[in-house]
């Protein structure tokens, strides 16, 4: 028992020393917060900005006063606000390099261009709010107050130091410009540490937080632009911030820039990407709508002439020319409708437009006869070119299938079915019960078979046809979707 008794007098004692250690050494870092403005200089501003800076200077410094860092709970609070240490190569080199290998599949500058929207839109969020909060804590109300206790904070916080070109004029207007220099910005220095070397500017995060700083404080939209970079080699991690619209101007002035174009980062880009896209989909729907009521009403016009002519003709050859012809136009008009009820303008339920072609097209053959229609199908969505082509093609096989099987037969069956095999390949059956081919009728001649159309699409969808003749009537079409929708 004095054993234990000693092993814990022993731990307890470790910890006290522990807690001591700690507490001195947060000391020491209240003390030297409390000295740092004393000490460093923490921003650089022509002389005309000076006093704007200095005042500034007291106040960041007055609000990092009271720190308070508790290991023991996790916690580390800056003037009653709960902050977060972060590594800095997280946020940049390290960032970069996972964001390379998860979008490996875009190439190298499009994966970059993607972490740089991911970061600007954050860094930008992030300056928003903090200007606000610190605003608020601090009750700052002129827009030049607010705006000069940015670049302070930016040193304090760890992000970077900040000196400030002299041709600088932050206008709280459109005409805003700012041109400044980070010497030794965390995001630079996370490329630099490691030994590597970008081919692009870095400072992403650094360039969105000062940007949504400045925003918050002149309640006018801004952008920030680097225009060189030590990550790059070059001397200086340098800025141009402006409103986006008036950027370029600015940009195409500096020589340091050099000839290839920046990518202006725009705040949410994403988010309006999203709404042109939506206002682009719904005209594009209104337009279909349009299309689909005018075609719809021309194919039901010459649906009806074609049905009148039937009453004056008396050749058998003109008469199945102008059934295939309604046929088809049946096809096509099914098409614009399944089109118009689709959720996705671009594809088609295939497998539902097959039940409702076959059922059509074989009633309108069956006027004295009980001919039944089998339809089974894989689930399949189709682009709209290659429906259109199964869709005629299907027309014309089961014309023809009716022409050659049922000579006054009381009974028949079409099956139809759609196969779905491995790799977006497919097989399409079309077959009948009835009485096959007549005699003396060539099998590989298409014309013979009234096939030429449907060679013509088969070729333009890259399948092949098989045709048999064995108890009726078999074709067998085999394709591939070689852009599959799912």
């Amino acid at each position: 028992m004095e054993n234990l008794s000693d092993k814990s007098s022993e731990i307890i004692k470790t910890q006290q020393n522990r807690i001591e250690i700690l507490e001195s050494e947060n000391a020491l870092l209240k003390e030297k917060l409390n000295r740092f403005s004393d000490i460093y200089e923490t921003v650089r501003t022509p002389e005309s900005f000076k006093p704007i800076f200095d005042k500034a200077q007291e106040t960041v410094k007055d609000y990092f006063k009271s720190i308070d860092l508790n290991p023991s709970q996790g916690t580390i609070t800056i003037n009653d606000d709960r902050y977060v240490l972060i590594r800095a190569s997280a946020l940049s080199h390290d960032f970069f390099k996972a964001i390379k290998q998860l979008y490996r599949d875009k190439g190298e500058n499009e994966a970059f261009h993607i972490g740089q929207n991911f970061l600007f839109d954050i860094g930008h969020v992030i300056g928003i709010e903090d200007a606000r909060q610190f605003h608020n804590k601090m009750n700052l109300k002129d827009p030049i107050e607010k705006l000069a206790a940015g670049p302070v904070h930016f040193a304090y916080s760890g992000w970077a130091f900040v000196d400030i070109d002299p041709e600088s004029k932050p206008s709280p207007d459109e005409n805003y410009y700012l041109k400044y220099s980070h010497p030794y910005s965390f995001e630079a220095d996370s490329w630099i540490g490691k030994g590597q070397k970008s081919d692009k500017p870095v400072c992403i995060m650094n360039a969105a937080y000062s940007s949504g700083w400045c925003e918050e404080s002149f309640g006018i939209e801004l952008t920030a632009v680097e225009i060189s970079c030590r990550a790059k080699g070059d001397e200086n991690c340098t800025f141009i911030m402006a409103p986006p619209h008036k950027i370029n101007e600015y940009l195409d002035t500096q020589s340091s820039h050099d000839s290839t174009p920046s990518k202006i980062p725009i705040f949410f880009e994403r988010k309006s990407i999203e709404l042109t896209l939506k206002k682009s989909l719904e005209e594009k729907e209104i337009l279909l709508r349009e299309i689909h009521h005018r075609v719809k009403n021309n194919l039901q016009l010459i649906m009806s002439l074609l049905n009148l002519q039937f009453k004056n003709i008396d050749d058998k050859r003109v008469i199945d020319a102008v059934t295939k012809s309604k046929d088809r136009i049946y096809s096509m008009a099914l098409i614009h409708t399944k089109l118009y009820q689709s959720s996705n303008l671009s594809s088609i339920d295939f497998g539902e437009y097959i039940n409702e072609l076959a059922t059509s097209v074989i009633d309108s053959y069956s006027l004295n006869n009980n001919v039944k229609c089998d339809v089974t199908h894989s689930n399949a969505v189709f682009n709209i070119d290659l429906s259109i082509n199964l869709g005629i093609i299907i027309t014309e096989l089961l014309t023809n299938a009716y022409k050659h099987a049922f000579k006054g037969e009381k009974e028949g069956l079409v099956k139809v079915e759609l196969i779905s095999k491995a790799n977006n390949k497919y097989q399409l059956i079309i077959e009948d019960n009835g009485t096959g081919v007549i005699d003396n009728l060539d099998m590989n001649n298409p014309q013979t078979l009234g096939l030429e159309i449907v060679a013509g699409l088969i070729d333009q969808i890259d399948g092949t046809i098989e045709t048999s003749s064995k108890g009726g009537l078999k074709y067998v079409i085999r394709f591939e979707s070689s852009k599959p929708i799912s």
